[in-house]
């Protein structure tokens, strides 16, 4: 039986090949960190991914064009979206691709439409004046990719999905967090009006001359607070993921969470420099990462945040069966020939110590004399 099938769906699968092929050039041509961060899962979650995170890389380069340009560009992209769940996806090579991830792994179309709404206020320069608002802003820009992901994991639990945008979300107050003073001097400002009224810091003089201040780095200690309590909530929601998706899902909670350790080093200036995490403490995080993916741990029972509830309901839990495809079906062969992502035991553990190995003599080689 599976021979006929190969040869029926020979033209369908070089198709497929060759508009993974074009997404791919474009995240490693546009985004470093997008396609490295495909590199953390197994390849038939990656390769499903690979679709949205381009769409991801084309909405993030609109909102650095001029206004009008960038209001194009994300009409365009809500056009995409129309053409996909229509059915009738047009030639580009991501369209297609998204169309066929978006059919075979039950995508609701509100996390994708959020995803663009959060991309819409970054292109208007959206100010946040509480908590509050600044976290429905992460929803839409990084809780909704967490959503995503979770589904491409094969994983529909409301706990799961609630847990993986609070993942989301920390990652993006993080983010904030580390570049302020980028933003600021691209004339942006992303931390809560409020926080930063309550701490006495007058916004537009600062945004005139960004400096570092003892006043703003209270605020930025609230947001990296708020991002830690998530961080927290978020690992109990890895344990409910596939045993091959845990490391990479928990590594990067651990980088992520290391950046705004790392701005606390440096005494939450994130003013003067943009803080880094080093090769060897990357490593060792790493290394944390493979140890947390072994075992459970917190609870699921947190109910969503009341932001990224929305994106929770969106996804009906055990209503939708993923159904096999070209995209699934190829990822399924490529694990059978041995070309999938190795289980997180002794292969890992081997590379991982390789790795570190390698990172210190980096580490060593860079250093002046």
């Amino acid at each position: 039986m599976g021979q006929p099938w190969v040869m029926a769906m020979a033209d369908g699968d070089q198709q497929r090949g060759t508009d993974l092929a074009a997404c791919r050039a474009l995240l490693r041509s546009g985004s470093r960190s997008f396609h490295l961060a495909s590199l953390l899962l197994p390849r038939r979650v990656s390769e499903a991914a690979t679709a949205l995170y381009a769409f991801c890389r084309l909405a993030d380069d609109a909102i650095d064009m001029p206004v009008a340009a960038a209001s194009m560009a994300l009409d365009e992209l809500r056009a995409q979206l129309d053409r996909v769940y229509g059915g009738r996806p047009g030639s580009q090579p991501m369209e297609r691709l998204l169309a066929r991830v978006v059919e075979e792994y039950a995508i609701p179309r509100p996390l994708l439409a959020a995803l663009l709404q959060g991309f819409e206020w970054d292109a208007a320069g959206r100010r946040y004046a509480s908590p509050a608002e600044l976290t429905a802003y992460a929803a839409r820009v990084a809780g909704s990719v967490g959503a995503l992901m979770t589904l491409l994991m094969q994983v529909r639990s409301h706990a799961v999905l609630a847990r993986a945008c609070d993942l989301g979300v920390a990652m993006q107050l993080t983010n904030i967090a580390r570049d302020v003073g980028q933003d600021a001097r691209a004339g942006r400002l992303y931390l809560p009006l409020d926080w930063l009224a309550e701490a006495g810091v007058d916004v537009e003089r600062w945004l005139a001359q960004p400096k570092f201040t003892p006043a703003l780095g209270a605020v930025i200690e609230r947001l990296l607070a708020t991002a830690d309590a998530l961080y927290a909530r978020a690992a109990s929601g890895i344990a409910g993921l596939p045993a091959d998706c845990r490391p990479g899902i928990h590594a990067a909670r651990l980088l992520y969470a290391e950046i705004g350790h790392e701005v606390r080093r440096r005494g939450l200036d994130a003013v003067t420099r943009r803080a880094r995490v080093g090769a060897l403490r990357k490593a060792r995080l790493m290394c944390a990462a493979l140890y947390a993916a072994m075992r459970p741990t917190g609870e699921l029972a947190y109910a969503p945040l009341p932001e990224t509830q929305f994106l929770v309901d969106a996804v009906e839990p055990g209503a939708v069966t993923v159904h096999a495809g070209p995209v699934r079906e190829a990822c399924a062969r490529d694990v059978a020939s041995g070309g999938g992502a190795r289980a997180p035991q002794q292969g890992h553990a081997e590379w991982l110590i390789e790795l570190f190995e390698r990172l210190q003599q980096r580490d060593q080689l860079a250093r002046p004399p």
